[in-house]
């Protein structure tokens, strides 16, 4: 029976040592790292660079504000945060409290 060779991602570095060893056109394998050796195997061996994905899980993008603009949306919130406290909504002044708080934090980073 047939044995499945494992995905060279797979392989520890050892594995790929000996892979390598075995391969013409390789020089220097003991000193390689792990990613150096994938590198040098798939050229060896006519392999393409598989393509990176990138994984987003339910992330928005950044998005880049100046400071100007993070402190007209401070203005903003805090507009808001009195027109709730003047309504009696302490739930959401509390929110719109905690957003302001780190929108201020943000522009410190930023300068």
């Amino acid at each position: 029976m047939e044995k499945k060779e494992k995905p060279l991602e797979k392989m520890t570095a050892k594995e790929l040592r000996e892979m390598a060893l075995g391969l013409p056109g390789i020089a220097g394998v003991h000193a390689m790292k792990k990613e150096e050796l994938l590198v040098a195997i798939r050229k060896a061996k006519g392999i393409p660079e598989p393509e990176v994905k990138k994984r987003i899980r339910g992330k928005k993008e950044k998005v880049l504000l100046t400071t100007s603009q993070i402190k007209q949306k401070i203005k903003e919130l805090k507009a808001k945060r009195e027109e709730m406290l003047q309504q009696r909504n302490l739930e959401m002044a509390e929110i719109l409290k905690k957003r302001i708080r780190r929108l201020k934090k943000k522009t410190r980073r930023v300068a």
